[in-house]
Protein backbone atom coordinates (compact mmCIF):
# COMPACT_ATOMS: atom_id res chain seq x y z
CA UNK A 1 0.00 0.00 0.00
CA UNK A 2 1.13 3.42 -0.79
CA UNK A 3 -0.65 7.13 -0.03
CA UNK A 4 0.56 10.05 -1.64
CA UNK A 5 -0.04 14.11 -1.62
CA UNK A 6 1.81 16.97 -3.46
CA UNK A 7 2.91 20.29 -2.80
CA UNK A 8 3.72 22.53 -5.24
CA UNK A 9 5.06 26.15 -4.03
CA UNK A 10 6.18 29.40 -5.94
CA UNK A 11 8.43 32.15 -4.83
CA UNK A 12 10.29 32.56 -1.92
CA UNK A 13 10.09 31.01 1.47
CA UNK A 14 9.01 34.01 3.31
CA UNK A 15 6.69 35.62 0.35
CA UNK A 16 5.35 32.96 -1.70
CA UNK A 17 2.85 30.57 -1.76
CA UNK A 18 1.79 27.10 -2.34
CA UNK A 19 -1.07 24.22 -2.69
CA UNK A 20 -1.32 20.72 -1.52
CA UNK A 21 -3.75 18.58 -3.52
CA UNK A 22 -4.68 14.49 -2.19
CA UNK A 23 -5.74 11.62 -4.45
CA UNK A 24 -9.08 11.36 -2.37
CA UNK A 25 -9.98 15.25 -3.25
CA UNK A 26 -9.83 16.04 0.61
CA UNK A 27 -6.81 18.48 -0.24
CA UNK A 28 -7.54 20.01 -3.59
CA UNK A 29 -5.12 22.50 -4.22
CA UNK A 30 -5.32 23.59 -0.93
CA UNK A 31 -3.37 26.89 -0.34
CA UNK A 32 -0.64 27.35 2.43
CA UNK A 33 2.18 29.83 3.33
CA UNK A 34 4.77 31.40 5.63
CA UNK A 35 1.60 33.34 7.03
CA UNK A 36 -0.80 30.95 7.16
CA UNK A 37 1.50 28.93 8.67
CA UNK A 38 3.32 30.90 11.19
CA UNK A 39 1.59 34.48 11.27
CA UNK A 40 -1.67 33.38 11.91
CA UNK A 41 -1.44 32.04 15.26
CA UNK A 42 -4.86 30.11 15.65
CA UNK A 43 -3.80 28.50 12.07
CA UNK A 44 -7.15 29.46 11.27
CA UNK A 45 -6.48 31.29 7.50
CA UNK A 46 -5.77 27.90 5.90
CA UNK A 47 -3.75 24.79 6.29
CA UNK A 48 -0.02 23.79 7.14
CA UNK A 49 2.05 20.64 7.50
CA UNK A 50 1.87 20.81 11.24
CA UNK A 51 -1.88 20.65 10.93
CA UNK A 52 -1.95 17.60 8.77
CA UNK A 53 0.69 15.94 10.78
CA UNK A 54 -1.54 16.11 13.66
CA UNK A 55 -4.79 15.50 12.15
CA UNK A 56 -3.06 12.27 11.00
CA UNK A 57 -1.75 11.66 14.70
CA UNK A 58 -4.96 11.94 15.91
CA UNK A 59 -6.87 10.21 13.12
CA UNK A 60 -3.92 6.99 13.60
CA UNK A 61 -3.94 6.55 17.31
CA UNK A 62 -7.67 6.48 17.50
CA UNK A 63 -8.29 3.66 14.97
CA UNK A 64 -5.23 1.94 16.65
CA UNK A 65 -7.03 2.38 20.21
CA UNK A 66 -10.11 0.91 18.58
CA UNK A 67 -8.35 -2.03 17.15
CA UNK A 68 -6.90 -2.81 20.96
CA UNK A 69 -10.15 -2.20 22.81
CA UNK A 70 -12.11 -4.09 20.69
CA UNK A 71 -9.63 -7.23 20.44
CA UNK A 72 -9.73 -6.67 23.75
CA UNK A 73 -13.85 -7.36 24.19
CA UNK A 74 -14.41 -3.94 24.78
CA UNK A 75 -15.67 -2.04 21.45
CA UNK A 76 -15.84 1.78 22.29
CA UNK A 77 -18.55 3.95 21.64
CA UNK A 78 -16.64 6.93 20.85
CA UNK A 79 -13.03 8.07 21.28
CA UNK A 80 -12.52 11.71 20.88
CA UNK A 81 -9.07 12.23 19.82
CA UNK A 82 -7.08 15.92 19.54
CA UNK A 83 -3.62 15.97 18.81
CA UNK A 84 -1.76 19.23 19.92
CA UNK A 85 2.15 19.72 18.38
CA UNK A 86 3.92 22.56 20.27
CA UNK A 87 6.45 24.00 17.63
CA UNK A 88 9.52 25.55 19.09
CA UNK A 89 12.00 28.10 17.31
CA UNK A 90 16.06 27.44 17.51
CA UNK A 91 17.50 30.78 15.49
CA UNK A 92 15.78 30.99 11.95
CA UNK A 93 14.29 27.09 12.37
CA UNK A 94 11.21 25.21 13.98
CA UNK A 95 10.88 21.94 15.11
CA UNK A 96 8.34 19.86 16.72
CA UNK A 97 8.82 20.58 21.13
CA UNK A 98 6.08 17.71 21.87
CA UNK A 99 2.99 16.58 20.75
CA UNK A 100 0.32 15.61 23.20
CA UNK A 101 -2.63 13.65 22.64
CA UNK A 102 -6.19 14.34 24.61
CA UNK A 103 -7.86 11.64 24.76
CA UNK A 104 -11.64 11.28 25.79
CA UNK A 105 -13.05 7.85 25.59
CA UNK A 106 -16.60 5.83 26.08
CA UNK A 107 -16.09 2.39 26.65
CA UNK A 108 -18.26 -0.03 28.28
CA UNK A 109 -16.98 -2.43 30.87
CA UNK A 110 -13.46 -1.53 30.96
CA UNK A 111 -11.66 -0.67 34.38
CA UNK A 112 -9.28 2.17 34.25
CA UNK A 113 -6.01 0.05 34.57
CA UNK A 114 -6.68 -1.36 31.58
CA UNK A 115 -8.24 1.45 29.42
CA UNK A 116 -4.60 2.84 29.91
CA UNK A 117 -2.77 -0.21 29.60
CA UNK A 118 -4.24 -0.43 25.58
CA UNK A 119 -4.29 3.33 25.27
CA UNK A 120 -0.45 3.48 25.68
CA UNK A 121 -0.32 0.52 23.74
CA UNK A 122 -1.99 2.21 20.90
CA UNK A 123 -0.13 5.38 21.62
CA UNK A 124 3.25 3.47 21.18
CA UNK A 125 2.32 1.33 18.10
CA UNK A 126 -0.21 3.25 15.63
CA UNK A 127 2.39 4.26 12.92
CA UNK A 128 2.22 7.75 12.82
CA UNK A 129 3.65 7.85 16.66
CA UNK A 130 6.40 5.55 15.58
CA UNK A 131 6.75 7.86 12.65
CA UNK A 132 7.04 11.04 14.57
CA UNK A 133 9.38 9.38 17.21
CA UNK A 134 11.87 11.64 17.27
CA UNK A 135 9.41 14.18 19.46
CA UNK A 136 8.48 13.66 22.69
CA UNK A 137 4.49 11.93 22.51
CA UNK A 138 2.58 12.43 25.46
CA UNK A 139 -0.93 10.97 26.23
CA UNK A 140 -3.49 12.15 28.58
CA UNK A 141 -6.05 10.27 28.65
CA UNK A 142 -9.92 10.19 30.39
CA UNK A 143 -12.36 7.46 30.57
CA UNK A 144 -15.90 8.59 30.95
Amino acid sequence: MRRTAKAVWRGTGLEGSGALTTPSGVLASQPYSTKMRFADAEGRSGTNPEELIAAAHAGCFAMALSFKLTGAGFPPEELAVEAVITMEQKGVDWGFAGIVLHLDAAVPGIDAAQFHELATAAKEGCPVSKALSAVPITLEATLR
